[in-house]
């Protein structure tokens, strides 16, 4: 076990350990690395050789443990029942959002990481979810609960938490850091040694974790194994950006924070070959895609710049900002893919915008969704001033508009929830999407926090009545979902591999081609993005490569046709995926 720990990726980590703590302690920490191969059953396995990561056949689905409630069973059994009977062929994955004990931010202030909070269930019920899907688990590695034991032992100055934390100087000047909130950076605490002054980057219960100590990196790793041996397979990095803190700086994208990714990456490799990294850096694209590294980082990367550019897309019924951005994107890292989504847990984020939509696009934006019942959140800008960092509102209230009919709504929809389906990359649909969850702004009123309008619950009943009735918009967009998800994983073209041109001409429509090697077609997705009928662009099948006379609308129930004309029209914001008949 050792000596496959020692070759290549003995070399590569110690290059890591250097980077971050010195030569010195660079050979302790290889020492204490090896020793770890092994804990909770966990590492040893060489990685398989040409082992395919993903394929067209993944989509993973965000949700809490809670999100569908039924009083007489505990929250991940019921998760579990529901996922094994409606959702088995649609999805890969399960993101469980985090489901330890914590003290607010719905679960993101952990207060221990390696227990279960026993109101959603146990470790069992976590493998369990596991038998038929895989598994991403958070790793809430920025900060910890102002309530755990380590924040205990920093009050207390025991060891090991009180140097796990980060203290700093009320009077120093911190205007260079930057911030997505913005309520201030440090936050004064009593100790047995008096008062202090800790890092707190998200909020006063976030207490910032000292990575330049190597016991909390150490931390980090036992729970990657701890975590694998509960049947984890991705591993979301949560505000990985702002990770490393360092006086002068901006605080956000240094450089040990990248050599922290690359170390957990190689590590990742040595003790569970299939495991995967998301990193989750809400920032502007360029940024963003920093943390592929040279194929040697995160594997994958949330496409920030989709929701917002997506949302702006529909509501103005032209494609060009959205086409213009899909059309730069650089080819993948080998081993490296995007996780494309609309919705999560948090809201739409703009900062992803800057340079790629004039500035009033915005606040177009941020009026639009003001005007749908929901609220903007400002951030603190380095001039002293504020600024849109995001906008909470449900996807589904998102993309209405007030004099919509149900029908024209649900359509925009579901063409906002297919065009990310034929994007290079793996899709992502949180569950409040799937269900077409309107705001919930009872819950806003009740916890006072602007992200709660999309994090409500569904009662059980309640929730299985709505699909059984078979006409409400929850039920048709559930079906409707789940068929073209299923109809995706049968197509090779949508591979997250497969290379990927923009289709150019009538900004009313949005288009892509996917090749996909091995002999299999290419495929042209189309979406309309409009309210009125637009008609197939003449030659759109022969420019995608796609035989004439030969051609199926994969997307439409039975497969549809395609007259060689060109005259064609796809209706109301209506989504085909063009590819050759196979037979």
């Amino acid at each position: 076990m050792t000596t496959y720990f020692a070759s290549p990726s003995m070399r590569y980590l110690r290059e890591r350990f250097v980077a971050l703590y010195g030569e010195e302690a660079a050979g302790r920490c290889l020492d204490r690395l090896a020793m770890m191969v092994g804990r909770y059953g966990v590492g040893g396995v060489a990685p398989r050789a040409g082992h395919e990561k993903w394929s067209q056949r993944d989509a993973v689905l965000i949700t809490y443990a809670d999100m569908v409630r039924d009083p007489a069973r505990l929250p991940l059994c019921v998760l579990k029942d529901f996922a094994d009977r409606r959702l088995r062929g649609a999805f890969s994955t399960i993101h469980v959002l985090p489901f330890f004990p914590s003290s607010s931010d719905d679960g993101f202030s952990v207060i221990h990481y390696r227990k279960v909070d026993p109101d959603l269930g146990t470790w069992e019920d976590v493998r369990a979810l596991g038998e038929h899907f895989q598994l991403m688990v958070d790793m809430v590695l920025n900060h910890v609960s102002s309530h755990s034991n380590w924040f205990d032992d920093f009050r207390t100055g025991t060891a090991p938490g009180r140097d796990y934390f980060i203290e700093g100087d009320p009077s120093a000047d911190l205007s260079g850091v930057v911030r997505p909130r913005t309520h201030p950076l440090l936050t004064p605490v009593h100790t047995r040694g008096g008062e202090r002054h800790v890092w707190t980057t998200f909020s006063a219960d976030q207490v910032d974790l000292n990575y330049a100590n190597p016991d909390v990196l150490f931390e980090i790793l036992d729970l990657i194994l701890y975590y694998t041996s509960m049947g984890a397979r991705m591993f979301r990095l949560d505000a990985i950006a702002y990770l490393w803190k360092q006086a002068g700086t901006p605080c956000i994208h240094l450089p040990q924070t990248f050599e922290i990714v690359r170390l957990l990456r190689e590590f990742l490799r040595v003790v569970a070959p299939d495991g995967l990294l998301l990193a989750e850096t809400n920032v502007p694209h360029e940024e963003n895609l920093r943390y592929f590294g040279n194929g040697d980082a995160a594997h994958l990367v949330y496409q920030f710049p989709l929701p917002p550019l997506l949302l702006d897309a529909l509501l103005r019924g032209d494609s060009r900002w959205l086409s213009a951005w899909v059309a730069r994107l650089a080819p993948l890292p080998a081993g490296c893919t995007f996780l494309n989504f609309t919705a999560s847990h948090d809201g739409i984020g703009v900062r992803p915008l800057l340079d790629l939509v004039p500035a009033e696009h915005v606040q177009a934006l941020a009026g639009h969704i003001r005007r749908r019942g929901g609220a903007v959140s400002m951030k603190r800008d380095r001039d002293g001033g504020e600024s849109p960092y995001e906008l909470n509102c449900t996807w589904f209230d998102a993309v209405g508009r007030e004099n919509d009919t149900e029908d024209l709504h649900m359509a925009r929809f579901l063409c906002s929830q297919t065009i990310p389906l034929a994007l290079q990359g793996i899709p992502a649909v949180y569950f409040h999407s799937l269900t077409a969850t309107p705001n919930d702004l009872e819950e806003v009123r009740r916890t006072g926090r602007p992200r709660s309008i999309n994090r409500g619950r569904w009662d059980r009943a309640a929730l299985e009545a709505s699909l059984s009735e078979g006409t409400s918009v929850t039920s048709r967009v559930f079906e409707e979902l789940r068929r073209r998800l299923a109809m995706r994983s049968g197509l090779p073209a949508l591979h997250p591999n497969a290379a990927q041109k923009v289709l150019q001409g009538d900004p009313r429509l949005f288009g892509v081609v996917r090749i996909p090697g091995g002999g299999h077609p290419p495929l042209l997705a189309l979406a309309n993005l409009t309210a009125g009928p637009v008609a197939i662009p003449t030659g759109a099948l022969q420019e995608a490569g796609i035989v004439a006379g030969r051609g199926m609308d994969a997307l439409a129930p039975g497969g549809g046709g395609w007259t060689d004309g060109g005259t064609n029209t796809l209706a109301p914001y209506q989504c085909a995926w063009f590819t050759e008949r196979l037979s």
